[in-house]
């Protein structure tokens, strides 16, 4: 098996998660977060569309964790998202966190919104 380190510059990728927390770069954060390039912030939830039209000219797709199972996103979530010219993925959090770290590694403009998982 070839192993490739992988780079993530100035990202800092999820190192792990648990019942209601993410570990990201060493740093433990609580509740709903939003994680791109550039920080990591509290995230309002699936209600918070705002948080996510703000990343509009920093990120091109926006991962959409929806805690332990998969679920669609509000469609005015989605709505107000994709008006902002952002493409959004839903799927369960441990697949969002996954693909985050997949996509930031590769060097693409990418956010996560991530509920956690329950316990």
């Amino acid at each position: 098996m070839n192993l490739i380190e992988v780079s993530f510059d100035d990202a800092r990728p999820f190192d792990g998660y648990g019942p209601g927390f993410f570990r990201v770069g060493g740093e433990v954060a609580e509740g709903p977060i939003l994680l791109h390039a550039k920080g990591l912030a509290p995230w309002g939830g699936l209600s918070d569309a705002a948080a996510l039209v703000a990343l509009a000219d920093e990120v091109d797709v926006i991962l959409v964790g929806t805690g332990s199972e998969i679920a669609h996103a509000p469609a005015d979530l989605r709505a107000a998202v994709e008006a902002a010219g952002l493409g959004l993925e839903s799927m369960n959090t441990p697949a969002a966190c996954r693909t985050y770290n997949v996509l930031v590694g590769e060097g693409r403009r990418v956010a996560a919104a991530v509920l956690p998982v329950g316990g």
